[in-house]
């Protein structure tokens, strides 16, 4: 006869609701940080584009569908950076990438549009959208870079 051994408990794995989704790369909980704050910083950079948009930049040509392109973009950057799933490891990679390229590109075309001509449109001042907008740039490009540095160092 076959004797029936008791099951051992902490050898099951845990069920789909408490499964650790961040894999090895992110258990300490640093790159998963900086991965969701460079991606909020992300999405701020969004939202005050799309409020630009609607109140008035929506008139200026070139200039106002570019605010909804980086609108759109970083929502789609933003949202894919928060969901976190392992199997998205090297997705994240390349968003963190995107997320760096479309906030260090907002800055040098704000920094061009102050000095410069940018499409025929001069900007002129420092109101508390653009303050907004260059902090949470600069916050996206730090932490993101951040984010990619811890990811190289524990690969």
């Amino acid at each position: 006869m076959m004797k029936l051994r008791e099951r051992d408990v902490s050898a099951t794995r845990p069920p789909p609701d408490e499964a650790d989704l961040s894999g090895p790369l992110e258990r300490d909980g640093r790159a998963a940080m900086l991965r969701t704050v460079g991606a909020i910083a992300v999405l701020v950079v969004g939202g005050v584009h799309l409020q630009q948009y609607l109140s008035g930049y929506n008139a200026i040509s070139i200039i106002g569908p570019l605010f909804v392109l980086n609108f759109a973009g970083a929502t789609a950057i933003g949202l894919g950076l928060l969901v976190p799933v392992a199997r998205l490891r090297r997705v994240h990679g390349l968003l963190a990438l995107g997320g760096i390229g479309l906030a260090a590109t907002s800055i040098v075309f704000l920094l061009i549009s102050e000095h410069h001509s940018l499409f025929g449109f001069h900007e002129y001042g420092y109101r508390a959208a653009i303050v907004i907008a260059l902090a949470a740039e600069a916050v996206a490009v730090v932490t993101l870079a951040a984010y990619l540095a811890a990811r190289t160092r524990r690969s």
